[in-house]
């Protein structure tokens, strides 16, 4: 396929305001896209849609009507919508064990998964009216192995993954592309409890602008229902899952 052009789109980025989120809204204006931040930063926020000349939404992805108010603001203001990169995220901070805390696993859980079914079924019929378009949903390399030290993390991550595999065939008749990001560790603020061991341990930290890049080839594509794994020192790519065995017949 062609390289992604955006010229007169209109994407809405939830965790717009920092990290992934901002960097993707600024190579995504530089490509010619109106950019809808939405995000609970304001400050943050508000700043970077004046540089970007986009816009800012407070929104808390944990609300049903917050996304939907987003994808409205993106209609009301541009004219429609494209692209909906479905950004928001943190870590749970919340174990299983005498650690549990029922307040940060709904908090984990609201965000990370939540926030993904509510910002999918805003923005489907917002990009019907545009003929199709793309949702890009940041999960984790954690959806795709075992994650020991945030199990609630790893869990809420990988059904996002899940999510997508499901809808990528189920809504690619109609145009609209549903894909995962799965960075490893970027260099974001998500990171500030394991930056130290993960450097005293040599684990090499993802740069912010390769995991755009991994963004961007995903717009670039054509795949559907794909989780693309972003790591250092490796091309980034469509995971290959193996097939589950079927029934046997007797």
């Amino acid at each position: 396929m062609a390289p992604f052009d955006g010229t007169g789109k209109v994407a809405l980025i939830t965790g717009g305001a920092n990290g992934i989120g901002a960097a993707v809204a600024r190579r995504l204006a530089g490509r010619g896209v109106r950019p809808v931040l939405a995000d609970v930063d304001e400050e943050r926020g508000t700043a970077l849609a004046g540089e970007l000349d986009g816009r800012f939404v407070r929104c808390d992805v944990r609300d049903p009507a917050d996304s939907a108010a987003a994808v409205a603001a993106a209609v009301e203001s541009f004219g429609g919508l494209d692209v909906a990169f479905l950004n928001a995220g943190v870590s749970s901070g919340c174990g299983l064990d005498a650690d549990f805390d029922p307040e940060l696993y709904r908090r984990a859980i609201g965000i990370n998964l939540d926030g993904v079914v509510y910002g999918v079924h805003a923005a489907l019929p917002a990009l019907r009216a545009r003929g199709g378009g793309d949702i890009v949903a940041t999960a984790s390399m954690a959806a795709l192995t075992s994650t020991p030290f945030d199990p609630v993390y790893g869990a809420n991550k990988a059904a996002v993954v899940g999510l997508v595999r499901a809808l990528g065939p189920l809504h690619a008749p109609e145009g609209i592309r549903v894909n995962a990001l799965c960075p490893s560790f970027a260099d974001t603020a998500i990171l500030h409890d394991l930056k130290g061991h993960l450097r005293e341990t040599g684990f090499p930290i993802l740069e912010v602008a390769e995991v755009v890049e991994a963004f961007m080839a995903i717009l670039d594509g054509d795949g559907a229902g794909e989780a693309w794994f972003v790591v250092p020192g490796r091309e980034p790519g469509p995971f290959a899952f193996r097939g589950v065995p079927g029934p046997r017949r007797h």
